[in-house]
């Protein structure tokens, strides 16, 4: 059984994928994502954020690069799946129906 801490770090995760699914280019800085999360009930540290992208990076739902300091996350089309349900990514909430 899932423990709520890895329920909580899985919509997190969802989360991230949507804003940048959202977002001009499907890219988005690590401080903008930081403020949007906290809009959706997700108060994290860079440091936790950092550790989310490069996961999710890892994962291949996402590319990181850094300019000038700054982390810029890219969806990928694996992550754009996974932000719509198409694909299941252990790790990551599945979207309810519908959202």
């Amino acid at each position: 059984m899932n423990s709520f801490a890895e329920h909580v770090t899985a919509d997190r995760r969802l989360v991230v994928l949507r804003l940048l699914e959202q977002a001009p280019d499907y890219r988005g800085n690590a401080y903008l994502l930081q403020r949007a999360l906290d809009g959706f009930g997700h108060a994290v540290g860079m440091d936790r954020l950092d550790t989310d992208l490069a996961w999710l990076a890892e994962q291949d739902l996402l590319k990181l690069e850094a300019v000038g300091g700054v982390s810029i996350a890219t969806l990928t089309q694996r992550g754009a799946d996974v932000a719509h349900g198409r694909v299941v990514v252990p790790g990551v909430a599945r979207p309810a129906p519908g959202a």
